[in-house]
C-alpha cells in the first residue's frame, strides 16, 4: 500500500460527496476546494477537509475512508497532513465513541462553555435531536492546540 495525497480537484467532488454520504457522516459544506485527497496507485480511498465557521473556528471534518479500505491507516495519514496545514487551533466533532481515537492526534474533548459558538449550536442541536429520536452515542467536540507536540 502506497498512500499518497493531493489537493482535490473538481473532478473529485462527486466522489467527495457520494463517500461522505455513504460512511454517514455530515454532508453540509462539501466545498472540495478545501479536501484533499487520498488514493492507492491512483485510486480514491479518502477524503478530509478543515472547515472554516462564521466565528473564526476552523473543524478538521468530513474525514472518510472508503469502508473497504478502513482500517488500514488511510484516516490517519489524512489527519497528519491536515493537521500539518493548520497552525491555530483545530476543532472536530466526532461520535463520543471515537474521541480515544482523536486523543492519539493530540485533541481532548471540550466542555460546552469553552467551544466557539459554531461548535455550541451544532453541540446542542445535535444533543436535541437525539434526545428526541432517543438514539445514539452522543457528540463530541474536541480541540486541538498548535502548541501540542503532534502525536
Amino acid at each position: 500500500m502506497t498512500i499518497t495525497l493531493r489537493p482535490a480537484t473538481a473532478a473529485d467532488d462527486k466522489r467527495i460527496k457520494d463517500l461522505i454520504h455513504e460512511v454517514g457522516i455530515n454532508p453540509m459544506s462539501l466545498d472540495w476546494q478545501r479536501f484533499i485527497v487520498a488514493e492507492d496507485e491512483g485510486l480514491f480511498v479518502g477524503c478530509g477537509q478543515v472547515k472554516p465557521h462564521g466565528d473564526g473556528a476552523l473543524e478538521l471534518a468530513s474525514l472518510a475512508v472508503i469502508p473497504a479500505r478502513q482500517g488500514q491507516g488511510i484516516g490517519s495519514i489524512l489527519i497528519k497532513a491536515l493537521i500539518e496545514r493548520e497552525a491555530g487551533e483545530l476543532y472536530l466533532t466526532c461520535r463520543g465513541g471515537l474521541a480515544p481515537y482523536y486523543r492519539q492526534f493530540g485533541f481532548e474533548e471540550v466542555e460546552v462553555e469553552a467551544m466557539p459558538r459554531s461548535l455550541k449550536t451544532l453541540y446542542r442541536a445535535a444533543r436535541m435531536f437525539s434526545k428526541v429520536i432517543g438514539a445514539g452515542e452522543g457528540l463530541s467536540i474536541m480541540k486541538r492546540d498548535s502548541k501540542d507536540d503532534g502525536r
